[in-house]
Formats: structure tokens, sequence, C-alpha cells
């Protein structure tokens, strides 16, 4: 009779492995920037992260259509994906610079889906409680990319047949950590925090009980990437396209990268923190005139937030990420180019 130690052993093996990938959930726009896009492509080919889900803070049926193409196109078809009702079919434009592309509408139209419709997206709520239920304890990764909507509405959320937890209660229990891209530190005024809804962005920053660690404005705009990508990558790649048909060529600054990048990597080589202490504040209208506005409250008591700094330069950043882009790329069963 053949020993089955060798077999024990591999399975052992494997569950090792799985274990200690990084539970990651990707909350994202994926509709005004293409730095989102290139997010999403680093969390669905890290070897060392189990993608749970994605869901989608803006309300484009093409973002929906688009997170459902690239995350098909990287291997990850069973990767669910939550949609922020109402779903609407207006795509991006450039309004205010006219020099940016639109790439949400064409990724989801021109490349293979897991879906034909938007509207077979979960609701963010019930798949963020579902997913955080079903959870180790202190084990999930939030990275949010874009507004806070979701999880606003999920701090909402009441017990229901996923959980008997309230969403505060399932928050501390089963989020490790909150990566968020947006405001500036120690203190300005930024997109994502003003100007979707920054009421529902105060209600996250002032009431979420997990750590919380802030990707800034000038760090993100301080660190370009994608150039390699559009020139070398895979012509078959949904992501190279998203860039080139945003920036026309040019390469993109990294706010939602670098944010995936320390929520994929930790401090790692590339981070260190920005401060010892204290937390985030959220202005709003009528406090200080300024409605969205983040400011860093110096407080000694408080050690379980902080913002980003590098410990190398840019463009060592710049290239890492370059590099990530391109061998991420490249591992797709659906690419064209070997690694």
């Amino acid at each position: 009779m053949l020993s089955q130690r060798p077999f024990v052993l591999v399975l052992s093996f494997l569950c090792i492995v799985t274990s200690a990938r990084k539970n990651l959930i990707v909350d994202t726009d994926l509709f005004s920037d293409c730095d989102d896009a290139g997010a999403l492509l680093l969390a669905a080919t890290a070897p060392e992260v189990n993608l749970l889900g994605v869901n989608i803070n803006s309300q484009s049926s093409h973002s929906v259509l688009a997170a459902s193409a690239i995350l098909n196109h990287y291997g990850h078809s069973e990767v669910p994906i939550g949609a922020r009702r109402p779903l609407n079919n207006i795509p991006f434009f450039d309004s205010w610079t006219k020099l940016l592309g639109e790439f949400a509408s064409k990724v989801a139209t021109h490349w293979p889906k897991s879906m034909s419709d938007a509207d077979e997206a979960w609701d963010p709520v019930k798949l963020y409680r579902k997913l955080l239920a079903e959870a180790e304890d202190d084990s999930v990764t939030i990275a949010s990319i874009g507004f806070l909507h979701n999880l606003s509405a999920l701090l909402n959320s009441t017990a229901d047949s996923y959980s008997k937890l309230t969403g505060p209660e399932l928050v501390a229990t089963k989020v490790k950590e909150l990566v968020v891209m947006g405001g500036d530190y120690p203190s300005g005024y930024e997109h994502n925090f003003w100007y979707d809804n920054p009421y529902e962005t105060a209600h996250v920053i002032h009431s979420w009980k997990s750590p919380i660690i802030y990707v800034g404005f000038d760090l993100g705009s301080s660190i370009r990437s994608g150039g390699p990508l559009m020139a070398d990558g895979p012509k078959t790649d949904p992501v190279r396209a998203a860039y080139i048909l945003y920036t026309y060529y040019q390469p993109r600054w990294s706010f939602d990268p670098v944010a995936m990048l320390y929520a994929i990597k930790g401090l790692d080589k590339y981070f260190k923190y920005g401060n010892e202490y204290g937390y985030n504040t959220i202005k709003l209208e009528g406090e200080a005139g300024c409605n969205g506005c983040n400011k860093w409250d110096f407080d000694e008591n408080v050690t379980n937030q902080h913002w980003l700094n590098t410990t190398i330069s840019h463009e060592e950043i710049e290239n890492a990420l370059d590099e990530l882009f391109l061998r991420g790329a490249r591992s797709s069963p659906r690419s064209s180019d070997p690694l």
C-alpha cells in the first residue's frame, strides 16, 4: 500500500500557504481615474492576497462591468462584486481639463465578463456583511480607494442572516486594518473626502474602530506609474487599455496603487508612518468654513491611526509599481506575453 504521508504533507503545506495569504476587500469607484484599475490589477495578481470581494462605490454600471472584466481577465471570475445603487449608464467626462479620456465603458464592452448586467451585482452592504461574517476574527484588510458611501452604510447596518453583530461590531471583530486613500496630511482638502458626501466621510473616519492607515494627496500625486505597462504590457490586458484610454500614454499619478501596495505588503521596505499618534478629523460645513477638509488631531492617547510616508525614493516606488504592473499583467492566463 502506498504511503499517504506525501499527500498529507502537500495538503498541509497548501493549507499553510492559503492561511498565510492576506484577506482583502477592495472598495473602489473605478470610474474617474485609471489608477483604480491599476490598484485592482495589483490586488488581483498579488500571490500573497486572498481577494474576498470588490465593492463599487460609484453609481456607474460601467464601473461594475469593468471590474467584472478585469477580475475575469486575471482569473478571478468567482470573486463577488457589489454595486452601489441606484445605478446609471453615465460615462465619465473630464469637464475640467478636457485632457483625460474615459475607460470604464470601453473595458466593460470589449473584455469578457462574469456578469452580463450590472444589476447582477450584490448589494454592497450585504456583500460586506457576508464576507466579514465568514472570515476569521481580525483577519480582513479593506482597501478604500474611492468614496466612503459603502463603508458608511456598513456601519449603519444591523443584525441579519449573515451575522447577529451590528455593522460597528462586525468591523471591530473582523477587520484588521482599513487602508484609506483620501485626505492630505497632516491637513488638507482632497477629492475622495469632499466630492461625493463629506458627511459619510466624517461618519466613517470618526466612527471606525479598527486601525486606519491613510494615503494622502501629496504622496500619491508625487509618484507616477503606468508608463511601462502601456509601452510593454500585453496587448490583451484591460488595465493597459484603461491607462491608454485615460492618459493617452502618459504615466499617471499613483494614489490608489500606492494605497494598494501598502494594503498588500504593509510597511515593508517602502513605507513608514508619518506620525506616532493622533487621529484624523473631518471638518463639515460651518466648521472652519470647509466641507470635507481633514485635519490631524495629535492626541497622544490614540495610536491606531497613521498616515504614510516613504522610506525609499519616490522613483524607487514608481519602479516597484511598474514592475508589479507588468508582472501581474503577464501572469494572466489570458496574457499573450510570457512571464
